[in-house]
């Protein structure tokens, strides 16, 4: 399970100032100017690119309302067999670590294969690299894909295989038994599992575990390397691989500094394009960019509305960034954390889309796949685009309101404004180019603080909107008569990027993922589908009874793994 344990009163302290630290002034807002340029396109929106997380311990996973809502929410890529629970995991023998813990027998790879299904998602598989080999998961592939004709494309070597000790921060997060844990050995041993995965069936792909630029352990070098954990893996393995994955959880103080994290992705995208580039050589075009791993935590919240917020608007800016998968963690998770107060709204600590129905502090969740408003702000999407849509270029004048526009196949397009502030409502004023919408009222689809449903309404014009306070607001805009509406956009160029300066020190941003993983269902919208889709630079680490302290600043944070946790190993 990952979860996030703040410790007594300095949680208290650190929530208060994260959350008083949000609230705005009273007073109408400034207009707040919107740009579209429907003619210049970033690209598609991947064919499953929203992804979502299930961990073996989950023996709800497979419920039929569940299926339900994974499927309604547009997700099209479940990973599995769960964060640090794959370095223990034996996929044969459907036991972790010794083996002697309990695991639910209706969660073994038949079964998630059978979710998978019944949710039109494609599966992504971690192999056990931890206490694992190359041979366990050639004969994976081999059962998956030969045996039984499932055809798995994605695997990845290991979960945070950087968070293994190396480091300096004891015995770490992440289970690695190799007696050596340095980026080398983990390079050479990616390519051996490549070799005999792909020796078995050619056509899988095969992921590499980076560090996330800018986070902990990104830049570092441990007494006897020669370069740091990026660098080193892609030396050796550069030409064994066909994706990179890295975890993004960027955290913040407040949750004014979670919902403007997402303006830093283009920045961590630009260093790994150049990592991937200076290592793959001719065939870096072709070398996707995964994030199978992303949420909240680090925050003030995790399933209240900023967490909502941040969810579509992290996973469109990874997809206009150019990444192929991103998958929120996670479907069930839990918490032994008590429920907090965000911004006059109950955020119950935890990393799950779905209610897990525990109590933790005296205080329970609602019952048990009860969607939080993270869900709903993952659904939003499926207002947005469908898999093939064209993702076109769009700014905003002020940082309080973010825009994503989709060039639609039916020739229509779509805008998803999501405002920032809590109490204020924005005014906006919209402009377009290589697309004339038609005049009147536009189909809008919406979710709003408290919501518990996508709401589709006929609202504004395509020029001017009312955003509500705290919520995403997606305009479904017609051509207007006579137009050519189905004009193909032009791609922007891709910008020059300067290969990084690789240096020893520690990044500005503390890796937030660090740590190892741990109803009633609500009214159907009638928006279509989308069938696709840190603290900063003092850091101390230590080990104290199993778990993972993180010192900084003023906050202490915790993270850990419990064996035999309900949900999400």
């Amino acid at each position: 399970m990952r979860r996030r344990f703040v410790a007594g009163a300095v949680a208290v302290l650190a929530a208060s100032a994260g959350v008083g630290a949000l609230a705005p002034s009273a007073g109408a807002a400034p207009t707040v100017d919107i740009s579209v340029n429907a003619g210049a396109s970033l690209g598609t929106v991947p064919s499953s690119g929203v992804g979502l997380n299930l961990g073996f311990g989950d023996e709800h996973m497979g419920d039929a309302n569940v299926t339900s809502l994974m499927k309604a929410a547009g997700v099209r890529q479940l990973r599995y067999p769960g964060g640090s629970g794959a370095d223990e995991y034996h996929w044969k023998t459907h036991t972790s670590g010794d083996g002697k813990g309990w695991i639910p027998s209706n969660t073994n790879f038949d079964r998630f294969m059978d979710i998978a299904k019944k949710v039109g998602a494609q599966p992504i598989l971690t192999a056990n690299y931890g206490s694992g080999t190359a041979q366990e998961a050639a004969d994976w592939v081999k059962y998956s894909n030969v045996d039984k004709g499932y055809g798995v494309k994605y695997w990845e070597i290991g979960n945070e295989v950087y968070g293994n000790g190396h480091y300096g921060n004891g015995k770490g997060w992440e289970r690695d038994d190799h007696a050596d844990k340095s980026p080398r050995e983990y390079g050479k041993n990616l390519v051996a599992y490549s070799k005999a995965m792909k020796a078995v069936d050619p056509t899988v792909k095969i992921g590499a575990v980076l560090t996330t630029p800018g986070g902990w352990p990104d830049k570092e070098k441990a007494p006897g390397d020669t370069a740091d954990w990026n660098n080193t893996v892609l030396s050796i393995a550069g030409s064994s691989i066909d994706f990179v994955i890295v975890h993004w959880y960027p955290g913040g103080t407040t949750t004014a500094d979670l919902l403007n994290t997402p303006s830093k992705i283009a920045a961590t995208t630009s260093e790994l394009r150049s990592l991937i580039a200076k290592y793959t050589g001719s065939r870096a075009a072709s070398v996707e960019i995964a994030v199978t791993e992303t949420d909240g935590v680090g925050s003030p919240a995790l399933t209240s509305q900023a967490a909502a917020l941040f969810a579509p608007d992290t996973y469109m800016t990874w997809f206009e960034q150019g990444a192929t998968h991103v998958d929120w963690w996670n479907l069930h998770n839990g918490t032994d954390q008590a429920p907090t107060t965000v911004h006059g709204q109950t955020d119950y600590q935890d990393g799950g889309i779905l209610s897990a129905g525990t109590c933790a502090g005296g205080k329970c969740q609602p019952p048990r796949d009860t969607t939080f408003p993270t869900y709903w702000g993952i659904r939003s999407l499926t207002a947005l685009a469908q898999p093939g849509d064209t993702i076109v270029k769009s700014s905003s004048g002020n940082s309080s309101v973010t825009v994503h526009a989709v060039r639609s196949s039916n020739g229509g397009l779509n805008v998803m404004l999501t405002n920032k502030s809590p109490e204020n409502a924005a005014e906006v004023s919209l402009s377009y180019a290589g697309f004339t919408p038609a005049a009147g009222a536009v189909t809008t689809v919406s979710y709003a603080k408290e919501g518990t449903a996508l709401t589709t309404a006929e609202r504004g014009t395509a020029v001017a909107q009312t955003l509500p306070p705290y919520s995403i607001t997606t305009l479904q805009l017609k051509p207007a008569a006579g137009t050519a509406s189905a004009d193909k956009p032009t791609p922007v160029p891709t910008p020059t990027v300067p290969t990084p300066v690789v240096s020893g020190t520690t990044g500005t941003r503390a890796q937030a993922g660090i740590g190892a993983p741990v109803g009633q269902p609500t009214p159907s919208s009638t928006s279509g589908g989308l069938a696709s889709t840190g603290a900063g630079n003092a850091v101390t680490y230590s080990a104290i009874g199993g778990l993972l302290v993180i010192a900084a600043g003023s906050v202490l944070v915790l993270r850990g793994r419990r064996r035999k946790a309900l949900h999400g190993k």
